[in-house]
Protein backbone atom coordinates (compact mmCIF):
# COMPACT_ATOMS: atom_id res chain seq x y z
CA UNK A 1 0.00 0.00 0.00
CA UNK A 2 3.14 2.00 0.72
CA UNK A 3 3.90 2.15 -2.97
CA UNK A 4 0.62 3.32 -3.86
CA UNK A 5 0.86 6.22 -1.60
CA UNK A 6 4.17 7.13 -3.22
CA UNK A 7 3.00 6.14 -6.75
CA UNK A 8 0.06 9.21 -6.07
CA UNK A 9 2.41 11.30 -4.43
CA UNK A 10 4.87 11.18 -6.88
CA UNK A 11 2.02 11.63 -9.71
CA UNK A 12 0.40 14.43 -7.53
CA UNK A 13 3.43 15.90 -6.01
CA UNK A 14 1.50 16.25 -2.52
CA UNK A 15 2.11 14.00 0.34
CA UNK A 16 -1.02 12.30 1.54
CA UNK A 17 -0.26 12.57 4.96
CA UNK A 18 0.56 16.36 4.84
CA UNK A 19 -2.70 16.55 2.90
CA UNK A 20 -4.60 14.65 5.82
CA UNK A 21 -3.00 17.18 8.56
CA UNK A 22 -3.94 20.07 6.31
CA UNK A 23 -7.41 19.22 6.20
CA UNK A 24 -7.69 18.73 9.86
CA UNK A 25 -5.96 21.74 10.37
CA UNK A 26 -8.30 23.19 8.19
CA UNK A 27 -11.50 21.12 9.70
CA UNK A 28 -10.25 22.69 13.57
CA UNK A 29 -9.63 26.20 12.07
CA UNK A 30 -13.23 25.97 10.84
CA UNK A 31 -15.02 24.91 14.20
CA UNK A 32 -13.05 27.69 16.08
CA UNK A 33 -13.98 30.30 13.46
CA UNK A 34 -17.23 29.04 12.97
CA UNK A 35 -17.42 29.08 17.14
CA UNK A 36 -15.64 32.67 17.74
CA UNK A 37 -16.17 34.58 14.52
CA UNK A 38 -19.47 33.03 12.74
CA UNK A 39 -21.86 32.07 15.33
CA UNK A 40 -22.02 35.67 16.77
CA UNK A 41 -21.78 37.45 13.80
CA UNK A 42 -24.67 35.45 12.57
CA UNK A 43 -26.63 36.13 15.83
CA UNK A 44 -25.26 39.66 15.27
CA UNK A 45 -27.00 40.13 11.74
CA UNK A 46 -29.97 37.85 12.58
CA UNK A 47 -30.76 40.81 15.96
CA UNK A 48 -29.70 43.55 13.41
CA UNK A 49 -32.42 41.70 10.92
CA UNK A 50 -35.09 41.17 14.03
CA UNK A 51 -34.39 45.28 14.63
CA UNK A 52 -34.93 46.00 10.84
CA UNK A 53 -37.91 44.03 10.64
CA UNK A 54 -39.45 45.59 13.77
CA UNK A 55 -38.88 49.22 12.49
CA UNK A 56 -40.63 48.16 9.30
CA UNK A 57 -43.53 46.53 11.49
CA UNK A 58 -43.95 49.34 14.32
CA UNK A 59 -43.94 51.55 11.07
CA UNK A 60 -46.48 49.57 9.45
CA UNK A 61 -48.29 49.70 13.03
CA UNK A 62 -47.86 53.62 12.91
CA UNK A 63 -49.26 53.95 9.67
CA UNK A 64 -52.27 51.68 10.53
CA UNK A 65 -52.53 53.64 13.19
CA UNK A 66 -52.61 56.96 11.95
CA UNK A 67 -54.75 55.94 9.01
CA UNK A 68 -57.51 54.60 11.89
CA UNK A 69 -57.06 58.32 14.18
CA UNK A 70 -57.18 59.91 10.60
CA UNK A 71 -60.54 58.35 9.36
CA UNK A 72 -61.88 58.80 13.46
CA UNK A 73 -61.08 62.16 13.17
CA UNK A 74 -62.68 62.82 10.10
CA UNK A 75 -65.58 60.57 11.36
CA UNK A 76 -65.85 63.17 14.32
CA UNK A 77 -65.23 66.15 12.57
CA UNK A 78 -68.15 65.24 9.88
CA UNK A 79 -70.75 64.28 13.34
CA UNK A 80 -69.67 67.86 14.83
CA UNK A 81 -70.43 69.58 11.61
CA UNK A 82 -73.94 67.71 11.68
CA UNK A 83 -74.53 68.29 15.12
CA UNK A 84 -73.73 72.52 14.53
CA UNK A 85 -75.98 72.10 12.11
CA UNK A 86 -78.81 70.76 14.24
CA UNK A 87 -77.74 72.52 16.91
CA UNK A 88 -78.35 75.48 14.81
CA UNK A 89 -81.60 74.50 13.34
CA UNK A 90 -82.67 74.20 16.90
CA UNK A 91 -81.69 77.71 17.68
CA UNK A 92 -83.51 78.86 14.54
CA UNK A 93 -86.65 76.74 15.29
CA UNK A 94 -86.45 78.13 19.17
CA UNK A 95 -85.88 81.42 17.80
CA UNK A 96 -89.04 81.77 15.73
CA UNK A 97 -91.13 80.07 18.69
CA UNK A 98 -89.46 83.12 20.71
CA UNK A 99 -90.56 85.17 17.79
CA UNK A 100 -94.27 84.30 17.07
CA UNK A 101 -94.43 84.18 21.46
CA UNK A 102 -93.21 87.94 21.32
CA UNK A 103 -95.24 88.27 18.68
CA UNK A 104 -98.95 87.21 20.30
CA UNK A 105 -97.73 88.46 23.55
CA UNK A 106 -97.40 91.89 21.87
CA UNK A 107 -100.51 91.71 20.22
CA UNK A 108 -102.42 90.51 23.30
CA UNK A 109 -101.24 93.64 24.86
CA UNK A 110 -102.09 95.59 22.80
CA UNK A 111 -105.56 94.46 22.05
CA UNK A 112 -105.97 94.31 25.95
CA UNK A 113 -104.42 98.08 25.87
CA UNK A 114 -107.25 98.84 23.25
CA UNK A 115 -109.98 97.57 24.77
CA UNK A 116 -108.80 99.09 28.47
CA UNK A 117 -109.06 102.63 26.09
CA UNK A 118 -112.20 101.95 25.15
CA UNK A 119 -113.24 101.53 28.45
CA UNK A 120 -112.22 104.56 29.72
CA UNK A 121 -113.43 106.30 26.06
CA UNK A 122 -116.98 105.05 27.59
CA UNK A 123 -116.48 105.99 31.48
CA UNK A 124 -115.47 109.12 30.02
CA UNK A 125 -118.21 109.88 27.49
CA UNK A 126 -120.34 108.68 30.33
CA UNK A 127 -119.39 111.27 32.93
CA UNK A 128 -119.32 113.99 30.01
CA UNK A 129 -122.94 112.90 29.26
CA UNK A 130 -123.66 112.89 33.00
CA UNK A 131 -121.55 116.46 33.42
CA UNK A 132 -124.04 118.02 30.47
CA UNK A 133 -127.22 116.12 31.65
CA UNK A 134 -126.41 118.04 35.30
CA UNK A 135 -126.01 121.43 33.55
CA UNK A 136 -128.57 121.48 31.23
CA UNK A 137 -131.06 120.35 33.76
CA UNK A 138 -129.60 123.22 35.84
CA UNK A 139 -130.01 125.63 32.73
CA UNK A 140 -133.73 124.15 32.12
CA UNK A 141 -134.99 124.34 35.99
CA UNK A 142 -133.74 128.05 35.97
CA UNK A 143 -135.14 128.36 32.70
CA UNK A 144 -138.89 126.61 33.04
CA UNK A 145 -138.76 128.81 36.11
CA UNK A 146 -138.42 131.72 34.69
CA UNK A 147 -141.10 130.96 31.78
CA UNK A 148 -143.24 129.63 34.41
CA UNK A 149 -142.85 132.08 37.08
CA UNK A 150 -142.92 129.53 39.59
CA UNK A 151 -140.55 126.87 41.32
CA UNK A 152 -140.75 123.64 39.61
CA UNK A 153 -140.09 120.60 42.11
CA UNK A 154 -136.08 119.40 41.31
CA UNK A 155 -137.66 115.92 41.07
CA UNK A 156 -139.80 116.81 38.35
CA UNK A 157 -137.85 118.72 36.54
CA UNK A 158 -135.18 115.92 37.03
CA UNK A 159 -137.59 113.54 34.90
CA UNK A 160 -138.44 115.62 32.38
CA UNK A 161 -134.52 116.67 31.69
CA UNK A 162 -133.85 112.93 31.69
CA UNK A 163 -136.86 111.41 29.22
CA UNK A 164 -135.42 115.08 26.99
CA UNK A 165 -131.97 113.58 27.27
CA UNK A 166 -132.74 109.87 26.80
CA UNK A 167 -134.67 110.43 23.45
CA UNK A 168 -132.28 113.01 22.66
CA UNK A 169 -128.99 110.35 23.57
CA UNK A 170 -130.58 107.67 21.29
Amino acid sequence: MSVVFDAFESFVGVNVWTMLFAWCNLLILYLFLKKILFVPMKNMIDSRQKEIDDMYKNAEDAETQANEMKTSYEEKLHNANEESEEILKTALRRAQLKEEEIIRDAQSEASRIYERAEEQIALEKQRALLEVKDEVSEMAIEIAGAVIGREVSEKEHSAFIDSFIDSVGD
